[in-house]
């Protein structure tokens, strides 16, 4: 059986369906990719969906499992992404920094966590960027292409309306009321009298011998039935400059919502930034506190012992003293000897 014809089952409600019609990370059906939504993780940032209305986390079932295994996870030291379980990287930039070696400087967000592949195909536009702003830079372009679809078939479907208004605009002009065709009325004779007899007289032979005289067209003023009537042309002309107007009033909220999309973007992408640098001067901040602590611990364990050893030797001291006085007492109140 050929990959084409195979069916795959979803891993939520088990029915078959062909593999590209799957969901690529859980496998899922469109019918469940519609009924859950699709949520990021709050530790490792990537994008999963919800498969239980019940229970509406937003931490994805890795992340549950490290965090049950090793705690809460502090902030990579590379990508400043709060994933990092064990050590001071998380997995996704120790696997990369394996895999790529060291990281060096986004295009994007200028913080040293992007790693060369060393393949051109690999980058996003021509630029080297990390995988945040690769995820933010896909997510814009899906979007304007998303919208750049909507608008060629909204414009294919006006198109098609334009065309299906001329249509039936030609097939009114066709339409021409009938003649009455005189060449057919037939003749009729009265009183008996051959008509090609010229030598046959009677009182009929006058009025029967001649053809009856052309129908005049009688059409009352303003049918709407006629296309070239006044009224019909009128309605024709007001529909054709209504139609513009609307076209025209498409055209301008079409260019109306392309400009918010790309604000919507670029506001995106400044809040990013902006999100990066709190970031960042959070965890210089939080270095910058725990090497003070650390200092001041050190400083407490010094003085500490300082005072230990001070205690020490005032001890010393003291029972020195204590042991000289005891001696020069005795001497002083030895008993006088008996002369």
């Amino acid at each position: 059986m050929s990959n084409s014809s195979a069916l795959f089952a979803c891993s939520r409600c088990f029915t078959r369906h062909p593999f590209e019609e799957l969901s690529p990370g859980q496998q899922l059906c469109k019918e469940c990719r519609g009924a859950f939504p699709v949520v990021k993780c709050t530790y490792c940032r990537s994008e999963f969906q919800q498969t239980n209305k019940v229970n509406t986390s937003t931490i994805c079932k890795k992340c549950e499992v490290n965090v049950k295994a090793y705690g809460k996870p502090t902030a990579c030291e590379y990508c400043n992404i709060i994933a990092a379980f064990i050590g001071n990287k998380c997995q996704r930039c120790t696997n990369s920094e394996r895999k790529y070696g060291p990281p060096v400087t986004c295009e994007q967000c200028k913080q040293k966590c992007a790693f060369d592949r060393k393949d051109e195909d690999k980058k996003v536009d021509g630029k080297l960027l990390c995988w945040l702003c690769t995820l933010s830079f896909k997510r814009a372009l899906a979007k304007t292409k998303q919208s750049d679809a909507e608008r060629r078939a909204h414009n294919k479907m006006m198109a098609q309306k334009a065309a299906k208004n001329k249509e039936v605009k030609l097939r009114g002009h066709n339409k021409r009321p009938n003649r009455v065709d005189v060449t057919k009325i037939g003749v009729t004779t009265g009183g008996g009298a051959d008509n090609n007899n010229p030598d046959t007289g009677g009182g009929n032979t006058g009025t029967n011998s001649q053809p009856p005289a052309k129908m005049p067209r009688m059409k009352p003023p303003g049918d709407p039935l006629d296309p070239n009537s006044s009224d019909h042309v009128v309605a024709m002309t007001q529909l054709k400059e209504q139609m513009a107007s609307l076209q025209k009033q498409l055209a301008v909220k079409d260019s109306t919502i392309l400009t918010k999309d790309k604000l919507i973007t670029e506001l995106k992408a400044k809040h990013f930034t902006t999100e990066n640098e709190l970031r960042i001067k959070m965890n210089n901040s939080q270095k910058d506190h725990d090497k003070k602590v650390e200092m001041l611990h050190t400083k407490i364990k010094t003085l500490q012992k300082e005072v230990a050893t001070l205690s020490k030797s005032t001890k010393k001291e003291r029972l020195a003293a204590s042991s000289g006085g005891g001696s020069g007492s005795g001497s002083g109140t030895d008993s006088p000897s008996i002369p």
